[in-house]
């Protein structure tokens, strides 16, 4: 299903996509197109792409891209796929009762999932949030462990 979103391959791409979204949500899916979980993500950002059309915009980003890494090691993606959402060029975080705010960690299980997210994040940034609670029940978010080097 990647062949149907925008994919991104190297730095200016994300940085014109980051800018150049304005008054809506930006959907960054950093992940592989080989990876098995990163393609169920990507049938579910697929399958909703049209319906949050309105208010988001989905876009994947290729980690294997040399170009990318910048971002890679700015947002500290070492599980994929993460999902990362930007409003107005500015990062949103979402607290989802897990230990990282800055970014979505798997896969969405299903599309009314997804939507449910975006429109939160959507209706906390035009409130001026820079942070919003999520709106999906905790036994729904996928749970990691996540470890931190040199702390």
């Amino acid at each position: 299903m990647s062949y149907l979103l925008t994919t991104l391959t190297t730095k200016q791409e994300v940085d014109s996509i980051i800018r150049s979204t304005i008054d809506k949500v930006l959907v960054l899916r950093f992940g592989r197109a080989s990876d098995s979980v990163c393609l169920l993500l990507d049938d579910v950002l697929a399958k909703s792409a049209r319906d949050v059309s309105k208010f988001a915009t989905v876009a994947l980003v290729d980690i294997d891209s040399d170009d990318v890494q910048v971002y890679v090691k700015y947002f500290d993606i070492t599980l994929i796929p993460s999902t990362i959402f930007f409003f107005n060029a500015h990062h949103m975080k979402m607290d989802s009762g897990t230990a990282d705010h800055s970014k979505w960690v798997g896969a969405f299980r299903a599309k009314q999932d997804f939507v449910d997210v975006v429109e939160a994040i959507f209706r906390g940034a035009m409130k001026g949030k820079l942070i919003v609670s999520c709106p999906l029940p905790p036994e729904r978010i996928p749970k990691y462990q996540l470890y931190y080097k040199d702390v």
